[in-house]
């Protein structure tokens, strides 16, 4: 009677969970330097980190422009501390970031094959539905035949 033998629904369960661990997994295998560099990349690009280098930049620059001559430890117009500091920060951020949007890239990826995966299973759950309700409709059709054959039948005796 069954055309197609459905998967059971704890199979399907059991594949949707392998697919949940592996990727709650990729995260905890990251190293101590990964998770760093995670942080270091979330903080950076946050809004807060720029108006703490705009406020600190604003500070410097007018420090060194507005105070008297011998308080002055950058003078103007060159501010070669102030510009040393700052190409430091960027050469040291720079490549923190670059690994932390490359750990954020890999996640991705997974994250969208996990997506895929789980899409291709709720494809194959709903054939599984599908299966089923084709099946009921033969066995409702088969049973409404025999209950006319069994009216018939006693109709004609």
């Amino acid at each position: 009677m069954q055309q197609n033998i459905p998967l059971k629904l704890e199979e399907l369960r059991h594949r949707r969970l392998q697919y949940m661990k592996s990727l709650r997994g990729d995260t905890k295998k990251a190293s101590m330097l990964d998770r760093l560099a995670l942080w270091i990349t979330n903080k950076v690009g946050s809004m807060g980190f720029f108006l703490l280098i705009f406020a600190w930049t604003v500070f410097w620059l007018g420090w060194n422009m507005l105070t008297p001559e011998k308080a002055r430890f950058d003078p103007y117009p060159a501010f070669v501390l102030w510009l040393f500091i700052s190409n430091m920060i960027q050469l040291f951020l720079l490549p923190l970031i670059m690994i932390g949007q490359n750990l954020q890239s890999q996640h991705s990826e997974l994250r969208a094959e996990t997506d895929l995966k789980i899409n291709e299973l709720a494809e194959i759950e709903n054939e599984t539905i599908l299966i089923h309700l084709e099946n009921q409709n033969e066995m409702i059709i088969e049973i409404l035949k025999n209950m006319e054959n069994r009216v018939k039948n006693a109709g004609a005796q």
